[in-house]
C-alpha cells in the first residue's frame, strides 16, 4: 500500500471516530430532551384510539366536520385525566400511608441484615476464615448497601425533579395528534414519486403499527399486571401490597430487567417479614405469572408488533442506560423497535436475504469471476 492510501484510511479513521464522540456527546447531553419527545409520541399513541372512537360515530353519519380532530382530542384528554385524577385521589392515600410504613420498617430491615451479618461472622469464627477476609467481606457488604441506599436516594431525587417538565408531554401529544397527517405528508414529499415514494409510505405505516402495538402491549401489561400482583399479595398476606402491586406495574414498562427488579425487592420484603415463607409463596406466585404472561396473554396483546429477542431487549437497556440514563432505558426498545423495522424495509428494498448474508455471498461470486491463470 502506498503511503498515500495509508494516510486516507488513517484520515477517514480519525474522522469517523471524530464524529462519533461528537454525535455521542449530543446524544448524551439532548438525552432528556429525547425522552420527553418518545414519551409524548408514546402517549400520543395511547390518546389516539379514543380519538378515532370519539370521532366515528360522526364519521359514520358523514357530519365529521362538527368533531373536528382538536376538539375530540381535548374531550379525551379530559376523560383520561379526569379517569386518571379520581384514581389517584383514592389510591394515593393508601400508597402513601403504605410508603411511609415502608419507610419506617427499612431500619428494622437493617437491623436484621446487620443480625445476619453477625451471624455469618460467627460461622466465620466456626470456619476459621482469616479475620482480614472477615473485614474485607463486612467492608464491602457495607459499601454496597451504602451504594444501594446512595442510587435509590439520587434516582428518586432526580425523579422528582423531572417532574414538572411531564407537563410538556400532553401538549407536545396534542400536536402530534392535531398535525399527524401534515408530518406525514411533508415526510412523503421529500422522496420522489413512484418506487421511493411507496417504500417510505410502507416503512412509515410499519413503524406506526410497530409503535402502536407496542405502546398498547406495555400499557396493557402495566395494568394487567399491577392489578394481579396486588391482588396477589394481599392474598399472600404481604405487607405494602399495594404499593408493591402498582410498582409492579410500572417497573413492567421495562421488559425483563423490571419485572426481575420488583422481583428481587417483593421477595426481599418478604424474606423480612413477619413469615419468611411468605418469601417462597411470592417467588412460585411471580414464576407462574411470568411464564402464563409471556407465553399466554402477552403475545395475543402485542398481535404483530415487535417481537424482539430477550438478549436483544436486555442488551438494549443496559445499552440505553449506560448512554442517556434512566431516560435511555425508557427509549432502548422503541428505538431498537424502529431501528429492526428499518432494517427490514433495507433488505427487502435491496432484495436480499440481509447485508451480512448478501455480503458472504457475494465473495464466492467474485472468486468465480477471477480468470485462473
Amino acid at each position: 500500500m502506498s503511503f498515500g492510501t495509508v494516510f486516507r484510511v488513517v484520515a477517514i479513521t480519525l474522522m469517523l471516530l471524530f464524529i462519533g464522540g461528537f454525535l455521542a456527546q449530543v446524544v448524551a447531553s439532548l438525552s432528556f430532551l429525547f425522552f420527553l419527545l418518545v414519551v409524548s409520541v408514546l402517549f400520543a399513541y395511547l390518546i389516539d384510539p379514543l380519538v378515532k372512537l370519539i370521532r366515528r360515530p360522526f364519521k359514520k353519519r358523514n357530519i365529521e366536520q362538527f368533531m373536528p380532530r382538536p376538539v375530540a382530542i381535548l374531550i379525551a384528554y379530559a376523560i383520561v385525566f379526569t379517569v386518571l385524577g379520581v384514581g389517584i385521589a383514592n389510591i394515593a392515600p393508601l400508597v402513601v400511608e403504605q410508603g411511609k410504613e415502608f419507610g419506617a420498617s427499612l431500619p428494622g430491615y437493617a437491623n436484621e441484615i446487620k443480625q445476619s451479618l453477625n451471624d455469618l461472622n460467627r460461622r466465620f469464627d466456626r470456619l476459621r476464615i482469616p479475620e482480614e477476609l472477615q473485614t474485607r467481606i463486612n467492608t464491602q457488604a457495607a459499601a454496597l448497601g451504602e451504594q444501594i441506599t446512595a442510587g435509590f436516594g439520587s434516582s428518586l431525587i432526580s425523579f422528582v425533579t423531572y417532574i414538572p417538565w411531564f407537563v410538556i408531554v400532553p401538549i407536545l401529544g396534542f400536536f402530534f395528534l392535531k398535525d399527524v397527517n401534515l408530518v406525514r405528508l411533508a415526510v412523503l414529499r421529500v422522496f420522489p414519486a413512484g418506487p421511493w415514494r411507496m417504500r417510505a409510505e410502507a416503512v412509515m405505516q410499519d413503524l406506526n403499527l410497530t409503535l402502536a402495538a407496542y405502546t398498547r402491549a406495555q400499557l396493557i401489561s402495566c395494568a394487567l399486571i399491577g392489578t394481579i400482583c396486588t391482588i396477589g399479595f394481599y392474598i399472600i398476606g404481604l405487607k405494602y401490597a399495594l404499593l408493591l402491586g402498582i410498582l409492579a406495574g410500572i417497573f413492567e414498562f421495562v421488559p425483563v430487567l423490571g419485572p426481575a427488579s420488583i422481583a428481587l425487592i417483593v421477595i426481599s420484603t418478604a424474606a423480612f417479614s413477619d413469615d419468611p415463607w411468605k418469601a417462597l409463596y411470592v417467588f412460585l406466585f411471580l414464576a407462574a405469572l411470568r411464564v402464563v404472561h409471556d407465553y399466554l396473554t402477552y403475545p395475543r396483546i402485542v398481535q404483530g408488533g415487535i417481537h424482539l429477542h430477550p438478549v436483544l431487549i436486555i442488551l438494549s437497556v443496559l445499552a440505553g442506560e449506560q448512554v442517556a440514563g434512566i431516560a435511555g432505558v425508557f427509549m432502548a426498545i422503541p428505538l431498537v423497535a424502529i431501528g429492526v423495522v428499518l432494517y427490514r424495509h433495507i433488505v427487502e428494498h435491496k432484495g436480499g436475504k440481509g447485508l451480512v448474508a448478501d455480503m458472504l455471498e457475494r465473495e464466492p461470486a467474485k472468486a468465480e469471476e477471477t480468470p485462473t491463470e
